[in-house]
Order: structure tokens, then sequence, then C-alpha cells
């Protein structure tokens, strides 16, 4: 009987949509302190730039 991988196990069609989505990480600095904080955040791929246009204002 051979070995089932954990891998198999896993329910790809639950994961599909899993790829469209990105980790986006940005640097602010405190006004207060001066040293940078790292923000993340988990966003869709088409909304990364719209994200980041609006933290820079």
């Amino acid at each position: 009987m051979a070995k089932v991988s954990k891998n198999a196990k896993t329910n790809r069609q639950a994961q599909e949509g899993s790829k469209d989505y990105v980790k986006v990480i940005t640097a602010e600095k405190s006004e207060v302190t001066g040293s940078y904080q790292f923000r993340k955040k988990i966003i869709h791929k088409d909304l990364v730039k719209d994200y980041l246009d609006k933290k820079s204002k």
C-alpha cells in the first residue's frame, strides 16, 4: 500500500482563489519617536495600486 502525501489531503479547489491575494507591507514613520513601523495587510492583487496611492497621500 502506497503512502499518501500530506499535500494530497488538502482541498485544492478551496485554495484556488487564494492566489489572487497578496501581502502588502508598508513602512510608516512615527512622528513622535522617528522610528519606523511596518504595517502588513492582505489585499486582492487588483487593488494594490489603489491601496498604495491612498497610503501615500
